[in-house]
């Protein structure tokens, strides 16, 4: 196995604040029981703080040197762990935990909009990366996206691996498939590199996942890396020797594109196949929650809903199987429980890494900052407070960011068409001092110095 620093299920690693448990939820669905267990595990092994995670995951906080072990069992024993052979040890857990990286989109399975149910594909390719044998090869940030279609969706998340269902000219719905990005969306975006047939998806992953760790030198774990020195033709070739079926590209993939997805949709109702049911969604505030919320959250879901809860990549979650004339009222229980509901809200856009109060590497504390500069901006504003130059917490450059530099003070950059945060505009600007530079940058014709 790859040594990691990076904190799972059964791997707890240290924090300012205590020790960091991070559980990898499938697609990130839970039900209400899970919820509960969590909740618990939370409040008897840590301090009952949850981070919800950019991955759709969940972390939990806090976590006393001598809990480990028993916040481990309770967690497996709430069936939150990788589905492998009950006598595992703990190096084939750890390994196939690790390996669980797959995004999908929080409606999986219930948008009527998608054109494949991901939630059913995602099943067997879930259990193949548990399973394979050289999974503890991978490095566990090494990440895939499977998306089904649906209308909402992390589109600008880059993945090693990504998939993405696409409809032929002659009706056909086939698998797209590309390599260290994102699908595309856009003109001048890189096309998807082949595409394979529905039931060929977990084959094709296994083959690229295989290609990857045949080509890549020991001290190189991500996909992006790999094909800077190699590039996507080598890959490809070496993923064919995996495979029964050969690997080719529709021409017409040169010219797809996926279709934008609005971001405002990860809040509110939105209709499930069940004419008579839909999903709600909502976001946490700054991707923070607590274990009473997470409780309340799991009664809501059992009370309004079937039951079932769904983790987001913007730090929120979704409610399904809302019947729509439920739908108002569990928005308004959501927004009860300290959650965004609107993409008018000020918070709806704001992310915060953990900050000092957490990560002994932060020089400021981020999401306190990040409530003041909320409060004095007014309006939602798409802006990243990071607590240093590691950049946490998002996944790609917010249009604003704010690099704290001291306690309570940040550069300022705009993210323009250069590589990185963009231009730096100020430098050890106070909460008041951005607030009111963000709020002059946000006016339609303003230019800065």
């Amino acid at each position: 196995m790859r040594p990691s620093a990076c904190p799972g299920l059964v791997r707890v690693v240290a924090a300012a604040d205590g020790g960091l448990c991070r559980i990898k939820l499938p697609g990130g669905r839970l039900d209400a029981h899970q919820a509960r267990a969590i909740a618990a595990a939370a409040r008897a092994c840590g301090s009952g703080a949850i981070d919800a995670t950019n991955r759709a995951n969940l972390q939990l906080r806090g976590i006393r040197d001598d809990a480990a072990d028993a916040l481990t069992r309770a967690l497996l024993d709430a069936g939150l762990g990788p589905r492998i052979d009950a006598d595992a040890d703990a190096a084939a857990l750890a390994a196939s935990d690790d390996a669980r990286n797959l995004m999908l989109s929080p409606l999986a399975g219930h948008d009527p909009a998608a054109l494949v149910d991901s939630r059913a594909l995602s099943m067997p390719l879930l259990d193949m990366l548990a399973r394979e044998p050289r999974r503890g090869e991978l490095s566990p940030k090494f990440s895939i996206q499977l998306d089904g279609g649906e209308s909402v969706a992390a589109l600008d998340h880059p993945h090693d691996i990504w998939l993405a269902a696409w409809r032929r000219d002659d009706g056909a719905v086939r698998i797209a498939a590309g390599l260290a990005g994102c699908p595309p969306v856009a003109h001048g975006d890189r096309p998807a590199s082949v595409d394979v047939s529905p039931d060929q998806s977990v084959a094709l992953v296994r083959a690229l996942l295989l290609a990857f760790l045949d080509l890549a030198p020991a001290d190189v774990t991500r996909m992006r890396a790999l094909l800077a020195t190699c590039g996507e033709r080598p890959l490809l070739e070496r993923a064919q020797h995996y495979l029964s079926f050969p690997l080719a590209a529709d021409p017409a993939l040169a010219g797809w594109r996926r279709m934008r997805a609005d971001p405002a949709l990860r809040f509110g109702a939105h209709l499930s196949h069940d004419a008579a049911r839909c999903s709600v969604g909502a976001q946490f505030v700054l991707g923070r929650l607590d274990a009473t919320q997470l409780e309340r959250l799991a009664a809501l879901a059992d009370t309004n809903g079937d039951g079932t809860l769904s983790m987001t990549p913007w730090q929120g979650v979704f409610m399904h199987g809302v019947s729509r004339e439920r739908a108002p009222a569990t928005l308004a229980a959501l927004a009860s429980l300290g959650l965004v509901c609107a993409p008018s809200d000020p918070l709806a856009t704001l992310v915060a890494c953990t900050g000092s109060a957490g990560c002994a590497k932060a020089h400021a504390d981020t999401k306190q900052d990040a409530l003041a500069l909320a409060a004095r901006i007014g309006r939602p504003l798409d802006v990243h407070l990071s607590g240093c130059e590691r950049h946490c917490a998002l996944p790609h450059p917010a249009t604003h960011t704010l690099v704290a530099v001291a306690p309570a003070h940040y550069d300022l950059y705009r993210r323009a068409a250069a590589a990185g945060l963009g231009a730096p505009l100020a430098r050890h600007l106070t909460i008041d001092q951005a607030a009111a530079r963000l709020t002059g940058a946000a006016q339609p014709g303003h230019t800065d110095a």
